[in-house]
């Protein structure tokens, strides 16, 4: 089968990657839809060193073989993390920190950048018949901007500033609207901050001190070091980039100012899928490319940028 290849260097095109086998719990799925997501893009500089297999983890796809007979022939999308049940974080209620998890298309297992995967039948989430898999591709971002609202309580009359104008911060600006928050929206570039403003206030400029709440959602490891800038004393900074590399921040004014810091990525996908079927969350269209064209689809400018099969 096509499949994008990570080989620990960079990403490789083939055409005879062996069709995935199911075992145990695993479902067969034929993916429909697959996106690009800047993590993606990040392992190719680096950011998961140990991986080899095939990439991505945004799908949406048809299940052909199950253990559970219900799902076979149903559009499906399916969270990362499969979880081993057994050690800590599992028996504790965080699967998604589990010591031995696989993580689809970074973490010992392939991922969605081909025409089948296997996948934990737990995982999978049916995609209801009015959802479009052009919408129901989003999914999983939506979701991992909706797992702020799990992590930090925002009252509505909470200031927010969203850091970052692209894919992830329009996901999340837009999770955080529907709280009615008095949200501001930073960015770089006029053209893109367009997209905010019927729901946010938006500017390039840095206020200091200047919110209770700051989203890093720039991908760019300066982007904390501008969070710890704008956000008040006793605020709090969630952190939802990823990136090769490290950073070097000041945590003695993160001590002196009392600061919260809160890590934050995957997320509910039942809510995910429930805001994109009503048409809450408004969001661009994706562009697809040919799987041989994935050079093509991980430097595109689109807003989102995938592959049809």
């Amino acid at each position: 089968m096509r499949a994008i290849y990570y080989d620990g260097r960079d990403a490789v095109y083939k055409e005879d990657y062996p069709i995935p086998v199911p075992a145990g719990n695993d479902s067969l799925v034929q993916i429909l839809l697959a996106a690009v997501c800047n993590t993606d893009k990040e392992v190719r500089r680096g950011y998961k060193p140990d991986f080899t297999g095939v990439m991505g983890h945004e799908f949406v796809g048809k299940v052909i073989s199950s253990p559970n007979p219900e799902l076979v022939g149903k559009r499906v999308v399916g969270e990362l993390n499969e979880a081993c049940g057994h050690c800590i974080y599992c028996k504790t209620g965080r699967p998604h920190h589990c010591s031995n998890r696989k993580v689809i298309g970074m973490t010992n297992k392939d991922g969605c950048f081909a025409e089948y995967m296997t996948i934990s039948t737990d995982l999978l989430h049916i995609v209801p018949d009015s959802l479009p898999t052009e919408t129901a591709i989003f999914t999983e971002p939506l979701a991992a901007a909706l797992e702020i609202l799990n992590q930090v309580h925002i009252r509505p009359d909470t200031n927010v500033a969203v850091l970052g104008d692209g894919r992830l911060a329009l996901f999340i600006a837009q999770a955080l609207s529907l709280n009615g928050v008095d949200l501001t929206v930073i960015g770089r570039h006029p053209e893109k901050l367009e997209n905010f403003k019927s729901f946010a206030k938006t500017t390039t400029e840095l206020t200091k001190e200047g919110y209770e709440v700051v989203v890093d959602a720039t991908g760019s490891p300066t982007g904390l070091i501008s969070a710890m800038d704008l956000v008040r004393k006793q605020g709090t900074i969630v952190i939802k980039s990823t990136y090769a590399g490290t950073v070097d921040i000041n945590m003695s004014a993160a001590v002196v100012n009392e600061l919260t810091i809160v890590g934050s990525r995957c997320g509910p996908f039942e809510p995910a899928l429930t805001l994109l079927e009503r048409g809450s969350v408004k969001l661009p269209k994706i562009e697809l490319y040919e799987l041989r064209d994935f050079e093509k689809a991980f430097s595109s400018p689109a807003f989102k940028a995938g592959f049809q099969f």
